[in-house]
């Protein structure tokens, strides 16, 4: 809204998915779900609405494929759309060709198509649906139609969103049909300068050799001659009793060589993690981005066969701990496989990241008591990289690129999933996350690629408490109100010469968590001393166990002789294992 300026005087444009502030009461709008949560569209239906958008110069409109019913319901679509967009080194005239490859397969399976090309590069395809059909069954109508026409034009045409493979190809962007995405309305003006159109065109015209897009002045011109080529759909679209064929996907025959990357990988590819960082260390990085470092627990998704499966960082399988994340279906993104990374995180009452909410899910196996805590203790799945999308390794992508194709994942996906923001303002940054009580941030170079298993100084950490990951090695028993239970806990870290004790910690324990550290330890004990270094006090009364359990504390900082000071248990890490332990400087 607000306009675009001229091109002496650009102005700053924007889009947005909500109607702003002092939109008048008497304009109707209703909500349309996103990964973020719902938003609410103005509903264009009649002559004030569109003078209105005017006045306030929204000039560039994008729509769903599908209409609110007369009680305010969502329809299903009564369109399919395709996007053809060209990569580098393709132009308008690839997009054509493409185009009639296309038509031929929609003929084929009772769909008639009207080109439009788009006002920016490439050419929309639209056809009726007669409604019966969900805006999944359109997706994936789409998208076998994309995969046909890449299997078997494998060098013009491809179907997967990564721009590392789309040079001298045509993107066909099938995924436009899911129902909570949307594309720029046929007739539209291009938010710029010198607007260009949305302009749908006849199929005689895809043949000029010197095809091109259209101004908005001829296409007035055209309006204006009576010429309107989306006539015929606009006029199926409203009627109820048009014959339609049931859509089906196309069937192609499997082409001879598929790509050697279709499959998934068997192995779950490992984290990349990031250094200790100092704000002079981030501003010395190429163009970071900077994420919120989140108070949870890192997570891998794999998406594959309609199936979200979950490892901690450590390969841990933590599928069935997270049934909002994992049941069938969730969280359906529109892709036949991607592997993403990000952090669980448990959300307060207030909404904030609380790590010792998350604790309460972190152990659980049976399905009775993961049900129970599903309620009790929501989570968000908050995205930040994505390695591989639609048989493609995008880890050599750099991020920017890996981040935008990431956005357009998520906007199918359903469930507690999202993809947060990222700041350029390291100290801006930092303030928003002190100011909500959050952990930190992670500082990233832009164009770094995606190192997994590696601790790469392109990703900085800095937090605003000094925490440290620790090994549980042994107990003492408590006293007073704490007879019968823990009293602190013995802690170490990996050295040269085996485990070195750090100290120890006897605060920031809920009674839940000493409970379920007494129930976990207490299989683990053992008779020999696991670690070096315990002064002769600590050693006293301690009773060992075999040191696998890492949690993790925060702390005031270390003595001369390598002790923690002030420490405060935060809770376990199971994703994590004792010999990925770092020393936090």
């Amino acid at each position: 809204m607000h306009g675009v300026g001229t091109a002496d005087a650009p102005a700053d444009a924007f889009f947005a998915k909500q109607v702003e502030p002092g939109t008048p009461d008497w304009v109707r709008r209703l909500p349309i779900e996103h990964s973020g949560g719902a938003k609410e569209y103005p509903l264009v239906d009649d002559l004030p609405t569109l003078v209105w958008l005017a006045q306030v110069a929204s000039i560039e409109l994008h729509v769903p494929q599908w209409r609110f019913d007369k009680d305010n319901r969502r329809r299903n679509p009564d369109r399919l759309v395709l996007d053809l967009d060209p990569g580098p080194g393709a132009d308008l005239a690839l997009c054509a060709h493409v185009a009639r490859l296309a038509r031929a397969i929609l003929s084929d399976i009772g769909l008639d198509p009207v080109p439009v090309t788009s006002g920016s590069k490439g050419i929309h395809l639209y056809c009726h649906l007669d409604g019966t059909q969900t805006s999944d069954q359109a997706s994936a109508v789409a998208r076998e139609l994309a995969r046909a026409i890449e299997a078997d034009h494998p060098d013009i045409a491809t179907s997967t969103m990564a721009k590392a493979v789309r040079e001298g190809r045509v993107f066909l962007d099938w995924s436009q049909n899911n129902g909570k995405k949307t594309t720029i309305s046929p007739y539209s003006l291009r938010g710029r300068a010198h607007p260009t159109v949305a302009a749908p065109r006849s199929w005689d015209e895809l043949d000029d050799p010197y095809l091109r897009q259209l101004r908005f002045d001829e296409l007035a011109e055209r309006v204006e001659a009576g010429m309107d080529p989306f006539a015929a759909l606009v006029t199926n679209a409203a009627s109820a009793t048009t014959p339609q064929r049931t859509v089906t996907a196309p069937r192609r025959a499997k082409p001879s060589m598929p790509p050697p990357s279709e499959e998934m990988p068997s192995a779950v590819p490992q984290a990349m993690l990031a250094e200790s960082g100092t704000p002079g260390l981030v501003r010395a990085l190429r163009a970071p981005w900077i994420e919120i470092k989140w108070d949870g627990i890192r997570a891998l998704g794999t998406w594959s066969g309609g199936r979200m499966h979950l490892h901690a960082r450590s390969g841990i399988d933590i599928t069935s701990r997270y049934p909002e994340l994992t049941a069938d279906g969730t969280p359906h993104f529109a892709v036949a496989d991607a592997i993403v990374d990000g952090e669980i995180v448990a959300l307060d009452a207030s909404g904030r990241p609380s790590f010792s909410r998350l604790q309460n899910r972190m152990h659980l196996t049976k399905a009775r008591e993961i049900e129970r805590e599903v309620v009790r203790t929501p989570i968000v799945y908050y995205l930040f990289d994505l390695l591989r999308l639609d048989g493609h390794d995008l880890t050599g992508v750099p991020l920017r690129e890996r981040r935008a194709l990431l956005e357009t994942l998520a906007e199918s996906a359903e469930g507690p999933v999202t993809v947060p923001p990222v700041f350029d303002d390291l100290e801006a940054a930092m303030q928003m996350s002190q100011t909500f009580g959050l952990e930190g941030v992670v500082a990233k170079e832009s164009s770094s690629g995606y190192r997994p298993g590696i601790r790469s100084g392109s990703w900085l950490k800095i937090k605003h408490t000094r925490m440290q990951e620790v090994v549980i090695a042994g107990i003492r028993p408590g006293k007073g109100d704490r007879e019968g239970s823990i009293g602190s806990l013995l802690l170490a870290i990996p050295a040269e010469t085996g485990l070195r004790y750090i100290g120890r910690v006897g605060t920031g324990f809920t009674e839940r968590m000493l409970r379920d550290l007494t129930a976990l330890l207490e299989p683990l004990r053992t008779d020999s001393t696991p670690v070096v270094g315990v002064p002769d006090a600590d050693a006293r009364d301690a009773l060992w166990v075999t040191p696998t359990l890492v949690g993790e504390v925060e702390f005031a900082n270390w003595t001369p002789d390598g002790i923690l000071r002030h420490s405060r248990w935060r809770g376990l890490r199971p994703d994590k294992t004792a010999d990925e332990i770092v020393v936090e400087n």
